[in-house]
């Protein structure tokens, strides 16, 4: 069972998913910042509010003298609805969608433009020459 596992651990997809792993953790940290300090201010310019996170519905009874923020909120026990958490972390999500999509669209179109002239897998070539003897 142990050779199994080193074998399955020095796997070469196994390296690339641990390798796409901490990329995309730390690109995780990129987009959060690039959301929380660039594009949620802009944001909230047009809504007039800069902290999102403090959106949220009271769905309990506040203790009185509980201040009315989220963390107040929590602190208390006091059951919110906090849908401005919500709200950040789409945006998150999209923007880190969109980030991803236009990588993949780059990488593909590197690949398909890096060698035009490589040479053609024989397999192809024997599926062409099937296909050129069924026509005939």
């Amino acid at each position: 069972m142990l050779k199994e596992f080193k074998a399955f651990a020095i796997r070469g997809n196994v390296i690339d998913l641990a390798v796409g792993v901490i990329i995309g953790a730390a690109f995780g940290k990129i987009v959060d910042s690039a959301v929380n300090d660039l594009i949620m201010p802009i944001v909230a310019a047009f809504i007039g509010h800069l902290d999102f996170s403090n959106f949220f519905l009271v769905l309990g009874h506040a203790p009185e003298g509980t201040a009315m923020t989220l963390d107040a909120m929590k602190k208390a026990g006091v059951p919110v609805f906090a849908y401005g958490n919500f709200i950040t972390v789409a945006v998150n999500f999209v923007i880190l969608a969109f980030i991803i999509f236009l990588m993949i669209k780059q990488i593909s179109r590197l690949k398909g433009n890096a060698n035009p002239d490589a040479e053609t897998k024989e397999e192809i070539l024997l599926l062409r020459d099937i296909r050129d003897s069924l026509k005939k």
